[in-house]
């Protein structure tokens, strides 16, 4: 479980130091726009204030209380779950996901709304969603622990 908190905590450093680089030093909020290697990527000023693909969005202020609270309470579960589960890459595993979800919770409580700046298309399909590092983290610390749950039961 330390080990887990341990890597949650770097990958939390991670998420706010990009969301820190995006506001502070790139200044997108103002620019709004910024092509890196378009269109594969590119980076977007959002501010979500509700969840996945903008659900919620228009939801009333304590909504983002609510979405900090019940953040709070998976990253508990999730701790309190793991303790059951063996192997080395398991605290890495959640360690993204409790990582990504406070660099998230610490958004809603600082700006009362989530960071977002990433977005990524291909193909001559243009991706209308925008999203941050904090999200590919979950993602991926959940779609692996999923996978390959079986390997990682006691």
């Amino acid at each position: 479980m330390l080990k887990s908190l341990i890597y949650g905590i770097f990958f939390v450093l991670i998420d706010q130091l990009s969301k820190w680089f995006i506001i502070e030093k790139i200044d997108l909020d103002n620019i709004g726009i910024y092509d890196v290697y378009s269109p594969f990527l590119t980076l977007k000023m959002g501010w979500n204030t509700g969840i996945n693909f903008g659900l919620f969005s228009g939801s009333h202020d304590y909504m983002r209380w609510i979405l900090v609270l019940i953040s709070i309470a998976i990253c508990l579960l999730l701790l309190f779950w793991a303790r059951n589960l063996k192997g080395n890459v398991v605290p890495i595993l959640i360690g993204l996901v409790i990582g990504g979800a406070i660099g998230n919770v610490i958004d809603r409580i600082r700006f009362g709304a989530v960071v977002d700046f990433l977005n990524m298309s291909c193909c001559g399909i243009q991706n209308p969603y925008i999203f941050n590092l904090a999200d590919i983290f979950v993602f991926i610390g959940l779609i692996l622990l999923v996978v390959f749950l079986e390997r990682f039961q006691k």
